[in-house]
């Protein structure tokens, strides 16, 4: 069979890796160029610049006759690069954003180059296997004592929380149904107003009402507020579900996980508990206590394309057992026949509410194998302690106010004496020079700035020149 030309040779099969091999060198080189041009966390000149770079680099993007491979590799992931926010940089530190292991995105190559579907196990065969067994083994580590704890893999948080909600509302629609004298009434839903925003859009998405928000003026659910809460509801709504958070969005705070599972259980709620970014903790010795309570939730979110520094998307939403993901057993006689599942072939396609989608789990399998639970611990220790050291600084810094100390890897700061006009202006000033990327969060004492330390090789250093940073740009 002869050898098709470089642009249309295929990634799969004996000949894809040849096939590889000459490209990835172009792109390495395309992404160590782009690095260095851009120099920084961020490209400057603010988006019209960076929208006018990609436009004159790649035009015309669909000619006549194309550039051939490796040019059209070149220009556009130089490019991508150049213009890119760059989680690897130190002072790239705004969002749960995470520079991925370079370990976990070659396992991504793999990946993309064999193309499994995961919505039938003869689109899959081993990254079916794979799966199963890499899910359950992260399940176990949020429920050490269920027979049989399961995970479904997700596109992270959001898809996470949503299935959650869906689960928690066929889980009611069958208690009702069991009553035909009682009429059914909606699952509510009572989280914080610390509470991810994916609570809220699913609750939207699946019909239900809108969420019953209490205050969290310390950033937490305070177990008095939801108490009252629960106890006002008995008997006057229908069921609920409690949501809780292990690891804010915005300062990365642990709701108290043991009182509201006895609260949950006390009113006969059903508990989730969304650990998108707190989750990681389950690695490391040092921290995971701060988990605590976890285990007693129906459903948890985990997501380890924040502290687990995996390439998007590497989501999961843990049960304690599989009768729990019932409700989203599905079938179409293309992917799942039921002989063919009656025969022993696994059913994928109720694993998920996305049909084709990617072995997202390779990467993280590979990751788990070659660092181990202490190597993967090692890295939220190292990163958490660059938080308290972010902390340290700024506490003993004269013109820095802090926040509260860090829970997980997250600082909130600002200039003492600095307004919401002054602050917006600092971090758009920052954004713009491409100097630092920082976030913004609003508590009840106002606009602070925001440090989501990821990068578990950051130094003291680094931190020290990202205050010196937002210090060059305050008004004296």
């Amino acid at each position: 069979m002869p050898v098709p030309p470089a642009g249309t040779a295929l990634a799969g099969g004996t000949n894809g890796p040849r096939a590889l091999r000459p490209l990835l060198d172009t792109v390495l080189d395309a992404l160590t160029t782009g690095a260095e041009d851009r120099a920084g966390p961020l490209p400057p000149g603010g988006p019209d610049t960076v929208a006018r770079t990609v436009r004159d680099a790649c035009h015309p993007l669909l000619p006549d006759h194309g550039t051939g491979p490796h040019a059209a590799l070149r220009t556009l992931v130089h490019t991508l690069a150049a213009g890119a926010a760059d989680p690897a940089d130190p002072h790239c530190a705004a969002h749960l954003h995470c520079p991925p292991l370079a370990l976990a995105t070659a396992a991504d190559l793999a990946a993309a180059a064999l193309n499994p579907s995961m919505d039938s196990w003869d689109q899959a065969p081993a990254a079916s296997a794979l799966e199963a067994l890499t899910s359950r083994e992260l399940a176990a580590l949020v429920y050490p004592q269920a027979t049989d704890p399961d995970a479904l893999v997700t596109t992270g948080g959001t898809e996470s929380n949503q299935l959650a909600l869906l689960l928690a509302r066929e889980s009611a629609a069958d208690g009702t149904a069991t009553d035909p004298h009682r009429p059914a009434r909606p699952l509510r839903i009572v989280c914080g107003a610390n509470a991810h925003h994916s609570i809220h859009r699913s609750a939207w998405l699946l019909g239900l009402p809108e969420p019953l928000t209490l205050p969290t003026p310390d950033g937490i659910l305070t177990p008095d507020t939801v108490h009252s809460c629960l106890a006002n509801l008995a008997g006057r709504i229908g069921p609920v579900l409690l949501v809780a958070t292990a690891g804010t969005t915005d300062s990365g705070a642990i709701d108290p996980l043991p009182d509201l599972a006895d609260l949950a259980e006390q009113h006969g709620a059903r508990f989730h508990i969304d650990a998108a970014y707190g989750g990681a903790l389950l690695f490391s010795d040092t921290h995971r206590a701060a988990l605590h309570g976890l285990a007693r939730a129906h459903t948890v979110a985990l997501d380890l394309h924040k502290l687990g520094w995996q390439p998007v998307a590497a989501g999961l939403l843990a049960v304690p057992g599989p009768t729990t993901l019932t409700p989203l057993a599905h079938q179409a006689d293309y992917l799942n026949a039921d002989d063919d599942t009656e025969a022993g072939l696994p059913d994928l396609l109720s694993r998920s509410l996305r049909t084709t989608r990617r072995p997202d789990i390779l990467k993280i399998a590979v990751t788990l194998k070659a660092l181990g639970r202490h190597g993967l611990g090692e890295l939220v220790d190292r990163t958490l302690a660059a938080a308290q050291t972010l902390a340290d600084l700024i506490k003993a810094h004269p013109r820095y106010e802090l926040h509260s100390r860090p829970t997980l890897s997250t600082v909130l700061f600002r200039p003492t004496g600095a307004d919401h006009t002054t602050l917006a202006t600092i971090r758009r000033t920052l954004l713009t020079d491409g100097q630092a990327v920082l976030g913004r969060a609003t508590t009840p004492t106002g606009l602070w700035l925001k440090a989501t330390l990821l990068n578990p090789h950051t130094q003291p250093g680094d931190l020290t020149t990202l205050l010196k940073l937002v210090e060059g740009h305050t008004p004296r």
